[in-house]
């Protein structure tokens, strides 16, 4: 298995980081850049304006020769470093272009270009080699304009006074950066860590090693997964253990009764068993018979119940009362034979429930008879009904043998038997409590035991009460 995840979210935080210290770095510069001009652009403009109200105006009036003017600008311009230039309406340079020994005149000048704005960046039509900040301010005499005093200045002599701040916004950036990786890189290598360790517990859950745990408590997202492992670990190895002990139970309660069948077929068949006794031997064939179908019939119907909530329910209301009634009615012959008292309390006339009417029948039919397996001769079984907190409450109680106290926590297992029971019960196939359980789960209800070893049992549910029913 190639292990690349952590190689690439660490290629992925590092070319994030140099996109993002590229762009920032970029957005940074372009701001400094543009702050410089417009800081710059407005000392330009208060020294044009200057320039005018001193110096242009006395020119215009005749208060100024050229040559004194020039000799002012010629100082101006180390001060302001940059280059000075008077320009007539037409677009003329009077003074400041010492390049041209007669007037220059800037070709296609309209002052309307600069827009509303008093200055603009270019080469200024093509007068510069490079890239100039040119601010311009008007020469108004007596309310007329008669010409623009102009300053020109490097953009690259601009930017020179904002690298330093650039440098060290540069450097603030790159230490930030430097910080934010490593940190980065140290947070997702510990991420990386916890999840090539889950990979590799889940690798042994693959090859069947299910003893291995995702030792991970965080609260995090990763936690929970960790956790969901485990309980998933756990679930499959009691499955595991579940189906071990299944195939041993109905190995035993298949083989028990099948073995039975074989051996007194066999005798009956090489004469070992005589004829007038075969009667006698047939009826426990038959008896062994009816257990296996019971059994096959169980295990298919405690199928049904084995999807964790998902058994679909026919709900209808009804009357507990008469369903307890007639239940009862079909052991009549069981408690004749074991002289056996069914007791009936129940509340009122009718007491209905809303639930799934036949399987509430056979809950009511497997604790009964149950309860008659388990109870002495010359007992009596309580079957009570009763309602609290919008609950209906049923019970069914022997005066039996009981369940010891280390069993009534395993009694709802399959095929589980207790050690006294197997003595009581030749025909259970100890699936019926579990199929009870299962049916008052996907009810959404509870069931409950209470049971003394040799003083009796009693079996309560509970069933959503329905109050007026039709």
């Amino acid at each position: 298995m190639k292990r690349t995840l952590g190689y690439k979210l660490i290629g992925g935080i590092v070319l994030y980081g140099v996109l993002g210290f590229l762009m920032v770095a970029s957005l940074v510069e372009w701001t400094f850049q543009q702050k410089a001009q417009s800081t710059e652009a407005t000392r330009l403009y208060k020294e044009a304006l200057a320039i005018t109200s001193n110096y242009a105006e006395d020119y215009y009036r005749n208060r100024l020769t050229q040559e004194e003017l020039e000799a002012q600008m010629r100082v101006l311009s180390v001060y302001t470093e940059g280059e000075i230039w008077i320009v007539d309406r037409k677009g003329i340079v009077l003074i400041g272009n010492d390049e041209y020994e007669e007037p220059y005149e800037i070709p296609d000048f309209r002052i309307s270009d600069f827009g509303t704005k008093y200055y603009c960046v270019g080469n200024f039509y093509d007068s510069f080699d490079e890239q100039v900040l040119t601010v311009f301010a008007p020469i108004t005499v007596d309310y007329q304009v008669r010409g623009y005093v102009m300053i020109h200045k490097s953009i690259p002599r601009i930017y020179q006074d904002a690298d330093h701040f650039l440098n060290m916004s540069y450097m603030a950036l790159i230490t930030l950066l430097i910080f934010s990786i490593v940190f980065l890189v140290a947070y997702l290598w510990h991420t990386y860590r916890r999840i090539w360790l889950m990979n590799r517990i889940a690798h042994k859950y693959m090859e069947g090693d299910l003893s291995s745990v995702m030792d991970d408590s965080s609260e995090d997202e990763l936690g929970f997964l960790s956790a969901s492992f485990n309980y998933m670990a756990n679930e499959l190895n009691t499955l595991e253990e579940d189906q071990r002990k299944f195939v041993s139970n109905i190995s035993h309660d298949f083989r028990s009764p099948l073995t039975s069948i074989k051996g007194y077929v066999e005798a009956m068949l090489d004469g070992t068993i005589p004829v007038e006794m075969q009667d006698k031997y047939l009826n426990i064939i038959i008896t062994e018979t009816e257990r296996l179908t019971k059994l096959t019939s169980g295990l298919i119907e405690l199928n049904q119940y084995g999807g964790h909530g998902k058994t679909i329910l026919d709900k209808t209301d009804f009357d507990i009362n008469e369903v307890i009634g007639q239940t009862a009615a079909t052991f009549e012959g069981a408690c004749n034979a074991k002289r056996i008292v069914l007791e009936l309390v129940l509340t009122g006339d009718e007491l209905f429930v809303h639930a799934d009417k036949s399987k509430i029948q056979q809950i009511i039919y497997n604790l009964t008879d149950n309860a008659i397996k388990f109870s002495h001769h010359d007992s009596s079984i309580r079957i009570e009904t009763h309602v609290k907190n919008e609950k209906v409450f049923v019970s069914v109680k022997d005066s039996g043998i009981g369940i010891p106290k280390e069993a009534i926590g395993k009694i709802w297992e399959r095929f589980y038997k207790t050690d006294l029971s197997r003595g009581k019960d030749k025909k259970g196939t100890g699936i019926g409590l579990a199929i009870v359980k299962e049916i008052i789960q996907a009810h959404g209800e509870n069931i409950n035991v209470i049971s003394t070893e040799g003083v009796g049992t009693e079996f309560i549910f509970t069933l959503p009460f329905v109050d007026d029913a039709e």
